[in-house]
């Protein structure tokens, strides 16, 4: 019978997150007499047993709080987990200590919080035998096995009233404005904070684009009497024939690639095939911070819920999933590995391009 869990959030921040921990730790313990014990700074505290047993008030006044009072991490996976050594560093799997310091502690079973990767690595422990309940999170709301993820629509309320910001200044200045958002593979932010923003050009990674579509639907604007133009481009986008604009790589990242900069390029192609001056805005990790909007918040407290309901159930391996209205649960082996892109065809871009929307296609 279940008696203490573990939980801990993984990957980059996101609005939430502590929502989340506080349906966790308040359902385990009001409901059902769990105690709880929180690992920090993600997979890194499960690894070398950096932790801290949760006392009730330590989840209090936390619901609006952005961030993760747990802290996290994006580096540290324990199946490839770095560790230096004499001055040198090197990989190992470190699954089987995660193991025994869950057994040292009592610990029955974990619920992690997190994206692909520390997904992943929930679905590799439940096959190593540990009991696990993995709960969705990413703003890019590119996860497949899940409607929705949590922080996903906190970040479109950012971008979106970014987009409304830069329309004044666009306006009086006569210039196009360019608001870069995050979505690298997936192009959600973009599409959504455009189309709720009323953005005249939106360019995602699942369209590639022809620049000189973007400028002929900058220059219509022009020609009807419309003196300014607002792109939102998310950062895996793409022109045909080409590739994203990388702005840096880290060596000893999992995900060593770092893209950025498209807005920029975008802004330089802009002004010498129209002659319009273009400035840019990169939103960058103002999506990931702040207070989560009330619909974040409630669906963060849905997933901890539902989380630990899993738990009382015995469901492990699975990973608590948004069908519709409905919090109901799919397995780790289905939620990993594949991600959910916007359809070219679909509903959003169609609607988009109803309105007048042009994606330089």
């Amino acid at each position: 019978m279940v008696k203490r869990i573990g939980v801990l959030t993984g990957g980059g921040d996101c609005p939430g997150l502590n929502a989340v921990l506080r349906a966790v730790v308040k359902t385990a313990m009001v409901k059902y007499g769990y105690e709880v014990v929180g690992f920090k700074d993600g997979y890194k505290g499960l690894v070398i047993n950096n932790f801290i047993t949760f006392k009730s008030g330590d989840v209090s006044g936390i619901l609006d709080k952005g961030g993760t009072i747990l802290g996290t991490s994006n580096r540290d996976n324990p199946f490839h987990f770095r560790v230096e050594k004499d001055g040198n560093v090197e990989y190992k799997d470190m699954s089987d200590r995660v193991a025994d310091n869950l057994n040292m502690l009592d610990i029955d079973c974990m619920v992690l919080i997190g994206g692909d990767g520390t997904l992943t690595s929930a679905r590799d422990f439940s096959r190593k035998g540990i009991k696990v309940v993995g709960v969705p999170k990413t703003i890019d709301n590119d996860l497949s096995a899940t409607d929705t993820t949590f922080g996903f629509m906190t970040a479109v309320e950012t971008a979106t009233e970014a987009i409304d910001k830069l329309h004044s200044t666009a306006e009086s200045h006569h210039r196009v404005m360019i608001l870069e958002v995050m979505g690298r593979y997936a192009g959600w932010i973009a599409i959504e904070s455009g189309i709720a923003g009323g953005a005249d050009v939106i360019l995602i990674p699942e369209i590639p684009y022809d620049i000189h579509r973007v400028a002929q639907k900058v220059m219509e604007r022009k020609n009807a009497g419309k003196s300014f133009s607002i792109v939102v481009v998310a950062e895996g986008a793409k022109p045909l024939d080409g590739e994203v604009v990388v702005s840096k790589v880290i060596s000893d990242s999992p995900d060593p690639v770092r893209l950025g900069g498209i807005g920029n390029r975008i802004a330089e192609e802009i002004e010498k095939l129209t002659r319009i001056e273009t400035r840019v805005t990169v939103l960058g990790h103002l999506q990931r911070g702040g207070r989560p909007i009330p619909y974040d918040r409630i669906l963060s407290t849905r997933y901890g819920v539902e989380a630990v309901e899993l738990v009382h159930q015995e469901k492990f391996g699975t990973m608590v999933s948004l069908q519709g209205n409905t919090i109901t649960s799919v397995s780790l082996e289905e939620a990993v590995g594949k991600l959910k892109t916007v359809p070219p065809d679909g509903e959003l871009v169609r609607i988009a391009k109803s309105v007048g929307v042009a994606f330089g296609d």
